[in-house]
Formats: C-alpha cells, sequence, structure tokens
C-alpha cells in the first residue's frame, strides 16, 4: 500500500501530462500536476473573443489515431467533421480537389479539375491503397528522406507537388519547403485517409478539458512555474520546494535538469490570423490553399463552416502563416490583408486576433511512432514525457505520457516496466 501514497509529479498540463496522470489514476496512483499557466491544454488551447472561439493556431484531431480512439469519447466532444479535400486558390482562380471515395460530393470537382495531369490522379489513388496496406510499424522503420525527395521519387507531377502537396503538408508540418521526414508524410496520409479530420463544437480546447475532466484523483496547481528538477525535488521559480518521490516531465526538460543542457529542442514557428467577414467564400468545411509561389498565406480556413458552441456576428476566418518572415505585427495584418484580396477575392476581412506561436511543433529528426517505458527513464526518479520524444502529433503525445507513467508504475512495482498500450 505504501507505493499507492508515493508522491507523483507531473510538470506540464499539456495533453501528454494528462494522459499520463490518466494512466497514474488507473492503477489507483494520485500524482500532482504542476502548471506554469494559468490552464490545461498546453498548446492545444482556445481562446473567447469577441464572441468567437479561437484556436491558439489552426489544429485538427485525426480520429484515426490510435492514442485518440483510446484515451478521447469523440462523441461527447461532438466533433465536426471537415470534408476530405481542399479549395486551391491559384492564378485569381479558385478548385476543389479531394478524396471521392470519402466524399462523393469532390468526385466530379477532382475529376475535371485542371490541378494535376490524370497520371498524378492514379498515383494518388495507389498511395491511398499502399498505405492503408501498410503497418505504422512499418512506417517508421523506412528509411528516411525529405517528404519533397519522396514525392518526386513516387512519380507526382511538379504542378501536383507545388500546386497541392506543398501547401497542404505544410500547413501540417509547419515548415514551407516539405523538408520533414517521409516517415511522417507516410503516417499522416495514412490517418488522413482512413479517418476524419475533425474540430470539437466548443473548439480544440475541449480535447484538454475532457482529459482534465476525467481526472477524479490528480490535483492541478496552475501557475505554478518550475525552476529545476533534481532527484527527489522540484524547485519553483518562487523558491519553494516540493518533495518528489517520482517526477515526469511532460515539457521541455533541457531548462529543467542540468545534464540536459545541451539537448534542447527545437522548434517549428508559425502564425495564425484570425479575421472576421460578411461572407465565406469557401462555403463548405474545406482547408484553402494559396499555392502562389510569393505568397506569405499557407492556408485559411472559415471556422464558421462548421457548427461551433458560440457564434461573433460574421464569418470567423483563420490564416496560417508558415514561412519566416520580419514584418511588425501592423506590416503583417497588412500583408495577409492585400495577399486575401489579391488571391481570393475577400475583400472585407477584418482583423481580430494574432497568435504568434514559436513552440508549434518540434523540429525533430529519425522520427520515432513508439518508445518503451525504459526509455523514457532518465534518472532513477525522472521520467520524461511529450511529443518531442517521438514525432510532432497529438498521438506522440498521448504515448509518449502514457509511456512515462507506466515506467513510473513499473519501478513502483517491483521494478517490472510494464508497457500498457501493447498489453
Amino acid at each position: 500500500m505504501k507505493n499507492k501514497l508515493s508522491k507523483i509529479h507531473i510538470i506540464g498540463a499539456g495533453i501528454s501530462g494528462l494522459i499520463a496522470a490518466q494512466v497514474l489514476e488507473n492503477y489507483g496512483y494520485k500524482p500532482t500536476i504542476i502548471e506554469g499557466s494559468n490552464s490545461v491544454g498546453g498548446r492545444v488551447k482556445s481562446d473567447l473573443v469577441e464572441g468567437y472561439l479561437l484556436d491558439r493556431g489552426f489544429q485538427v484531431l485525426l480520429t484515426s489515431y490510435p492514442a485518440a480512439k483510446k484515451y478521447i469519447d469523440f462523441d461527447a466532444l461532438e466533433i465536426q467533421r471537415l470534408l476530405p479535400g481542399a479549395t486551391i486558390f491559384k492564378n485569381g482562380k479558385s478548385q476543389t480537389i479531394g478524396d471521392p471515395l470519402r466524399s462523393f460530393s469532390l468526385l466530379f470537382p477532382t475529376l475535371f479539375s485542371s490541378i494535376g495531369t490524370f497520371s498524378d490522379k492514379l498515383k494518388i489513388l495507389k498511395l491511398n491503397v499502399l498505405l492503408k496496406k501498410k503497418e505504422i510499424d512499418t512506417i517508421f522503420k523506412e528509411d528516411e528522406k525529405t517528404t519533397l525527395q519522396y514525392l518526386i521519387d513516387v512519380g507526382f507531377s511538379e504542378e501536383m507537388i507545388q500546386t497541392f502537396f506543398k501547401p497542404f503538408f505544410s500547413g501540417i508540418f509547419l515548415e514551407p519547403n516539405l523538408e520533414t521526414s517521409s516517415r511522417m508524410f507516410e503516417f499522416v496520409y495514412k490517418m488522413f485517409g482512413e479517418g476524419l479530420a475533425v474540430v470539437p463544437k466548443a473548439g480544440i480546447q475541449a480535447i484538454s478539458n475532457q482529459l482534465k475532466d476525467n481526472l477524479k484523483n490528480t490535483k492541478i496547481l496552475l501557475n505554478s512555474e518550475v525552476e529545476s528538477v533534481k532527484n527527489k525535488g522540484i524547485i519553483l521559480k518562487d523558491g519553494s520546494e516540493i518533495e518528489s518521490d517520482f517526477t515526469i516531465i511532460a515539457t521541455e526538460a533541457s531548462q529543467l535538469v542540468a545534464n540536459l543542457n545541451n539537448q534542447e529542442t527545437h522548434w517549428k514557428t508559425c502564425d495564425t490570423l484570425y479575421f472576421e467577414t460578411s461572407e465565406r467564400i469557401i462555403s463548405r468545411p474545406l482547408i484553402g490553399l494559396i499555392s502562389e509561389e510569393n505568397s506569405l498565406i499557407n492556408n485559411l480556413f472559415y471556422h464558421t463552416s462548421i457548427q461551433t458552441t458560440t457564434k461573433g456576428k460574421g464569418e470567423l476566418l483563420s490564416v496560417t502563416i508558415v514561412k519566416n518572415h520580419s514584418l511588425s505585427e501592423k506590416q503583417l495584418i497588412e500583408k495577409i490583408t492585400e495577399e486575401l484580396e489579391d488571391f481570393c477575392g475577400i475583400t472585407n476581412a477584418t482583423f481580430i486576433k494574432r497568435y504568434q506561436i514559436e513552440k508549434a511543433l518540434p523540429k525533430l529528426d529519425n522520427l520515432q511512432y513508439e518508445i518503451s517505458s525504459t526509455e523514457t527513464k532518465l534518472t532513477s526518479s525522472i521520467f520524461l514525457a511529450g511529443d518531442q520524444l517521438l514525432n510532432g502529433s497529438l498521438n506522440a503525445a498521448m504515448i509518449a505520457g502514457e509511456r512515462a507513467a507506466m515506467g513510473v508504475i513499473g519501478t513502483l512495482q517491483d521494478g517490472v516496466i510494464i508497457d500498457e498500450l501493447s498489453s
């Protein structure tokens, strides 16, 4: 019974930390989460501004994520489905393409679009079949190359890559040149093919709130910034010290643990700007892609094309920028407003809010899908979690949180490490 009374602390109330707490509760433990900000969620947060729900960065949940299926109640979230396609803006025109096998309404627009050759469309169908059969474990054992090189090797035309793949996957990978590992491309492509891209009716933070509300025996300390972590103890920035038998660091660990100073995670950044418009130029829930080489805008989405729990006076439009720039906020708003008019014909966009996201996704090499519980163990009492251990995804954050929790539990239970996901 003594083991159940162990002081277990989790640093960071993001997705990984919340999952770690849930797993510990499942085994009868009562952990404490220490969070530096005033709410849970980490990067998965939303704000209510002028009657609109603004996610901190345009984010979707893929229902095919294995860990999401395990830990998230999709029905309770009242998930809103996006159509499996995109509206592409190029040369003053817009065309819609998508997966006609999953949405019949996209059959004819896709067949008759001038985007890509007939050969490109056949290659997409073949890729769909190939990746549906390919196991996730196999994907993450493949030799890595850039996503761009992968697409070239498959044989897609330059036009198809530049017009569709580049803007679409740049918005997912948050980098403009498709330098992200081909492992991540195959994984994400497979997930899109097997499930739905959805947004909760109450915004992306509804995911974080649901995970928090599932916790019944976890104490959460908000507005508590951690200065450092050592064996058996945590020092807060206000100078106070917390005794801890085991600590899971579910955030950037390099600044908290002395011997990790040279192992800092590098991050991808992005900008998301929200605007109010009087009408939607994309009527259905489809992502808009700007495939102009000189555009700063990567993608856009009308959040009012799906049901939301609150509604402002007009239509809510988010714009995502993944290219590096040195513009001031005023210059950026002016540039984006100009591009919305030039490329999309949107003339009435009123700026609402900008999110400059410095740590949007971890920048990683040698991407992995899985990690063993023993691999999360940094010292005899410190464990690591977070998607930066594997790959930049909500699925990875959940797996890493689960694994770190199982590492603690295994250490407490006679040193036997258990892997829950595979059990």
